[in-house]
């Protein structure tokens, strides 16, 4: 008598579904088999073939407008985030350039200070000079 163990087994594994292309692909092998098992004439079966093939085309083109619709909508939500951004940062730099001409009209201004009260200091400190012996 055979172990459990000994008997053969079968796994099943599934990553993840297969999505729309599993889907279109087994609709398509449905219908190929259903009109191949169908008791109709070789004309009628040539004509629902090409029907379906049509409504197939046509949801396949439909479904490729909706993503370049989606991609255009992205694309442009990007692009105004970069303008967005970029004008965010012409305004700093702006504003950086404002406050280094301030910072360096303050700064002269104090240094012209500064070197008139040393002339003023230099001026009353200065020795009288003394006329020459002759």
């Amino acid at each position: 008598m055979r172990d459990r163990d000994d008997a053969p087994y079968i796994v099943v594994e599934r990553e993840g579904g297969g999505g729309l292309g599993a889907f279109l692909l087994g609709a398509l092998l449905g219908a190929g088999v259903a009109l191949l098992l169908a008791p109709r004439s070789g004309a009628e079966t040539q004509q629902q073939i090409k029907e379906r093939a049509a409504t197939l085309r046509d949801a396949a083109e439909e479904k490729i407008r909706q993503v370049q619709r989606q991609l255009a909508d992205r694309l442009e939500q990007a692009r105004a985030e970069v303008r967005g951004r970029v004008e965010q940062v012409r305004e700093a730099v702006g504003a950086g350039r404002e406050a280094a001409r301030e910072a360096r009209t303050e700064l002269e201004s104090r240094i012209e200070r500064s070197k008139a009260a040393y002339r003023a200091g230099t001026e009353t400190n200065a020795p009288e000079e003394e006329p020459e012996e002759l």
